[in-house]
Protein backbone atom coordinates (compact mmCIF):
# COMPACT_ATOMS: atom_id res chain seq x y z
CA UNK A 1 0.00 0.00 0.00
CA UNK A 2 1.56 3.46 -1.08
CA UNK A 3 -0.34 6.32 0.92
CA UNK A 4 -0.49 9.37 -1.94
CA UNK A 5 -1.37 11.83 0.96
CA UNK A 6 1.47 13.75 0.60
CA UNK A 7 0.88 14.08 -3.38
CA UNK A 8 -1.35 16.99 -4.10
CA UNK A 9 -4.40 16.33 -6.24
CA UNK A 10 -3.21 19.00 -8.79
CA UNK A 11 -2.61 17.35 -12.24
CA UNK A 12 0.70 17.51 -13.09
CA UNK A 13 2.62 17.05 -8.69
CA UNK A 14 4.57 14.45 -8.32
CA UNK A 15 6.29 12.09 -6.42
CA UNK A 16 9.19 9.40 -6.36
CA UNK A 17 9.61 7.16 -4.30
CA UNK A 18 11.34 4.34 -3.34
CA UNK A 19 10.62 1.41 -0.86
CA UNK A 20 11.17 -2.53 -0.33
CA UNK A 21 8.10 -4.07 0.44
CA UNK A 22 7.81 -8.29 1.69
CA UNK A 23 6.09 -10.06 -1.37
CA UNK A 24 2.67 -11.57 -1.06
CA UNK A 25 1.98 -14.98 -1.03
CA UNK A 26 1.53 -16.93 -4.17
CA UNK A 27 3.29 -14.78 -6.30
CA UNK A 28 4.80 -16.85 -9.19
CA UNK A 29 3.44 -20.01 -10.97
CA UNK A 30 3.98 -23.76 -9.98
CA UNK A 31 7.72 -23.87 -11.27
CA UNK A 32 9.07 -20.43 -10.29
CA UNK A 33 7.97 -17.43 -8.43
CA UNK A 34 9.28 -14.94 -5.39
CA UNK A 35 9.09 -16.73 -2.25
CA UNK A 36 6.54 -15.09 0.38
CA UNK A 37 8.33 -12.38 2.71
CA UNK A 38 11.19 -12.25 -0.21
CA UNK A 39 12.15 -8.45 -0.37
CA UNK A 40 10.87 -6.55 -3.61
CA UNK A 41 12.64 -3.30 -4.54
CA UNK A 42 10.04 -0.72 -5.69
CA UNK A 43 11.07 2.33 -7.52
CA UNK A 44 8.23 4.62 -8.41
CA UNK A 45 6.83 8.01 -9.76
CA UNK A 46 3.12 8.90 -8.83
CA UNK A 47 1.90 11.95 -10.61
CA UNK A 48 -1.10 13.31 -10.23
CA UNK A 49 -3.47 13.18 -13.19
CA UNK A 50 -7.43 14.58 -13.08
CA UNK A 51 -8.81 11.02 -12.77
CA UNK A 52 -6.52 10.24 -9.94
CA UNK A 53 -2.80 9.40 -9.81
CA UNK A 54 -0.64 7.61 -12.35
CA UNK A 55 1.93 5.08 -11.03
CA UNK A 56 4.83 3.94 -12.90
CA UNK A 57 8.21 2.52 -12.43
CA UNK A 58 9.84 -0.47 -11.75
CA UNK A 59 9.94 -3.64 -9.33
CA UNK A 60 12.39 -6.42 -9.07
CA UNK A 61 13.54 -8.97 -6.55
CA UNK A 62 14.32 -12.80 -6.77
CA UNK A 63 12.56 -15.70 -8.29
CA UNK A 64 13.37 -19.48 -7.28
CA UNK A 65 12.14 -22.48 -8.70
CA UNK A 66 12.60 -25.79 -10.71
CA UNK A 67 14.17 -26.22 -14.13
CA UNK A 68 11.32 -27.94 -16.01
CA UNK A 69 13.76 -30.43 -18.01
CA UNK A 70 16.27 -32.00 -14.97
CA UNK A 71 13.97 -30.63 -11.69
CA UNK A 72 17.48 -28.40 -10.72
CA UNK A 73 16.54 -25.76 -8.06
CA UNK A 74 17.18 -22.39 -9.57
CA UNK A 75 17.71 -18.45 -8.67
CA UNK A 76 17.11 -15.83 -10.61
CA UNK A 77 16.40 -12.37 -10.70
CA UNK A 78 13.20 -10.23 -12.03
CA UNK A 79 12.40 -6.71 -13.19
CA UNK A 80 9.01 -5.71 -13.61
CA UNK A 81 7.86 -2.35 -15.35
CA UNK A 82 4.76 -1.24 -13.60
CA UNK A 83 2.29 1.09 -14.97
CA UNK A 84 -1.12 1.48 -13.11
CA UNK A 85 -3.73 4.04 -13.11
CA UNK A 86 -5.35 4.39 -9.87
CA UNK A 87 -8.79 6.97 -9.81
CA UNK A 88 -10.01 8.64 -6.78
CA UNK A 89 -12.49 7.20 -4.57
CA UNK A 90 -15.39 9.41 -6.05
CA UNK A 91 -14.63 9.06 -9.72
CA UNK A 92 -17.26 8.09 -12.18
CA UNK A 93 -14.73 5.61 -14.18
CA UNK A 94 -15.81 1.84 -14.33
CA UNK A 95 -14.31 -0.52 -11.70
CA UNK A 96 -13.13 -2.53 -14.78
CA UNK A 97 -11.11 0.55 -16.77
CA UNK A 98 -8.99 1.48 -13.87
CA UNK A 99 -8.30 0.78 -10.20
CA UNK A 100 -9.64 2.41 -7.77
CA UNK A 101 -7.69 4.19 -4.55
CA UNK A 102 -8.78 3.29 -1.28
CA UNK A 103 -9.13 6.89 0.37
CA UNK A 104 -5.39 8.04 -0.01
CA UNK A 105 -4.23 5.09 -0.42
CA UNK A 106 -2.82 3.07 -3.29
CA UNK A 107 -2.87 -1.06 -2.86
CA UNK A 108 0.09 -2.00 -5.47
CA UNK A 109 -0.70 -6.05 -4.97
CA UNK A 110 -2.77 -6.65 -7.99
CA UNK A 111 -0.69 -4.87 -10.53
CA UNK A 112 2.45 -6.28 -9.35
CA UNK A 113 0.86 -9.48 -9.28
CA UNK A 114 0.00 -9.26 -12.91
CA UNK A 115 2.88 -7.97 -14.29
CA UNK A 116 5.38 -10.16 -12.25
CA UNK A 117 3.07 -13.28 -13.24
CA UNK A 118 2.97 -12.68 -16.89
CA UNK A 119 7.04 -12.09 -17.51
CA UNK A 120 7.90 -15.29 -15.78
CA UNK A 121 9.12 -17.86 -18.12
CA UNK A 122 6.05 -20.64 -18.48
CA UNK A 123 9.23 -23.71 -18.30
CA UNK A 124 11.69 -21.99 -16.93
CA UNK A 125 15.49 -23.79 -17.81
CA UNK A 126 18.83 -24.11 -15.50
CA UNK A 127 20.72 -23.38 -18.95
CA UNK A 128 19.13 -22.90 -22.39
CA UNK A 129 20.42 -26.13 -23.69
CA UNK A 130 20.09 -28.48 -20.20
CA UNK A 131 19.30 -31.65 -21.90
CA UNK A 132 17.02 -32.86 -18.96
CA UNK A 133 16.88 -35.96 -17.43
CA UNK A 134 17.11 -39.63 -18.50
CA UNK A 135 13.96 -40.98 -19.31
CA UNK A 136 14.62 -44.56 -18.25
CA UNK A 137 16.49 -44.06 -15.15
CA UNK A 138 15.85 -40.01 -14.45
CA UNK A 139 19.88 -39.75 -14.17
CA UNK A 140 20.46 -35.63 -14.97
CA UNK A 141 21.97 -35.79 -18.46
CA UNK A 142 24.13 -33.07 -17.78
CA UNK A 143 26.25 -34.89 -15.24
CA UNK A 144 26.85 -38.03 -17.46
CA UNK A 145 26.40 -36.77 -21.01
CA UNK A 146 27.50 -40.35 -22.55
CA UNK A 147 24.45 -41.91 -20.30
CA UNK A 148 23.06 -45.06 -22.35
CA UNK A 149 21.12 -48.01 -22.07
CA UNK A 150 21.04 -51.51 -23.50
CA UNK A 151 18.41 -51.61 -26.12
CA UNK A 152 15.76 -52.80 -23.99
CA UNK A 153 12.37 -53.56 -25.60
CA UNK A 154 9.26 -52.25 -24.52
CA UNK A 155 7.17 -55.22 -23.15
CA UNK A 156 3.84 -53.91 -25.03
CA UNK A 157 6.29 -54.48 -28.30
CA UNK A 158 7.99 -57.76 -27.18
CA UNK A 159 5.09 -59.74 -29.23
CA UNK A 160 6.28 -58.63 -32.44
CA UNK A 161 9.97 -59.42 -31.91
CA UNK A 162 8.90 -62.92 -32.16
CA UNK A 163 7.73 -62.56 -35.69
CA UNK A 164 11.02 -60.55 -36.70
CA UNK A 165 13.05 -63.58 -35.30
CA UNK A 166 10.40 -66.31 -37.51
CA UNK A 167 10.87 -63.97 -40.77
CA UNK A 168 15.09 -64.14 -39.86
CA UNK A 169 14.99 -67.82 -39.72
CA UNK A 170 12.98 -68.18 -42.85
CA UNK A 171 14.82 -66.30 -45.24
CA UNK A 172 14.17 -63.73 -48.04
CA UNK A 173 10.76 -63.95 -49.66
CA UNK A 174 9.88 -63.87 -53.48
CA UNK A 175 7.32 -61.36 -54.86
CA UNK A 176 4.96 -63.56 -53.98
CA UNK A 177 5.69 -64.10 -50.37
CA UNK A 178 6.52 -67.70 -51.02
CA UNK A 179 9.92 -68.20 -49.05
CA UNK A 180 12.87 -68.40 -51.31
CA UNK A 181 15.06 -71.84 -49.79
CA UNK A 182 11.35 -73.59 -49.47
CA UNK A 183 10.81 -73.06 -53.47
CA UNK A 184 14.96 -74.13 -53.91
CA UNK A 185 14.40 -77.07 -52.41
CA UNK A 186 10.88 -78.44 -53.96
CA UNK A 187 13.25 -77.72 -57.53
CA UNK A 188 15.64 -80.17 -56.28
Amino acid sequence: MIDTHELSRRAGSQREVSFTAPAPADLGIDVIGVPEGDPIQFDLRLESVVEGVLVTGTAGGRLVGECARCLVDIEDEFLADVQELYVYPESDAEPDEASRMKGDLIDLEPALRDQVVLALPFQPLCTDDCPGLCPECGVRLVEDPGHTHEDRIDPRWSALTDLVADDDEAGPQDQDGTNRNNSSNRNN
